[in-house]
């Protein structure tokens, strides 16, 4: 076994598009996040935080596009999915800062994603 890896730039989220979100985990990071009154940790540890709600959100934007897309054009669902795309494309767009406000602000974001992807999964013909 080798002591070396390789990383992968990934920022559209092209090699992971098949695979299925592990929600649970960051389930729990938004909550705890999202029920911080006072933190009191260093802006990497915000950073960090933030880093991961980042990549998670633009996992999850791909899969609502990717449901989005499969309703029929005039679905009012998959209009609503594209005005919570274009809100996540402008807060992502924001550059990442080490405080608590960014943090839970990019949980929030994850939380309105997990929201809008379950109403598109009920709303997705059952698979035969």
């Amino acid at each position: 076994m080798s002591d070396t890896y390789t990383v992968l730039h990934d920022p559209h989220g092209l090699l992971d598009a098949e695979l299925p979100l592990d929600r649970a985990p960051y389930e729990a990071l938004v909550t705890a996040v999202l029920a911080w009154k006072d933190p009191n940790l260093t802006p990497r540890d915000y950073e960090q935080i933030a880093l991961q709600l980042t990549g998670h959100a633009r996992a999850l934007a791909a899969d609502v596009q990717r449901h989005a897309a499969a309703l029929p054009k005039n679905d009012g669902r998959g209009a609503l999915a594209e005005i919570i795309l274009r809100e996540a494309a402008g807060r992502l767009s924001q550059p990442i800062q080490g405080t608590a406000r960014c943090a839970q602000n990019r949980a929030r974001l994850v939380r309105a994603l997990y929201e809008r992807l379950d109403r598109l999964v009920e709303a997705s013909p059952a698979a035969p």
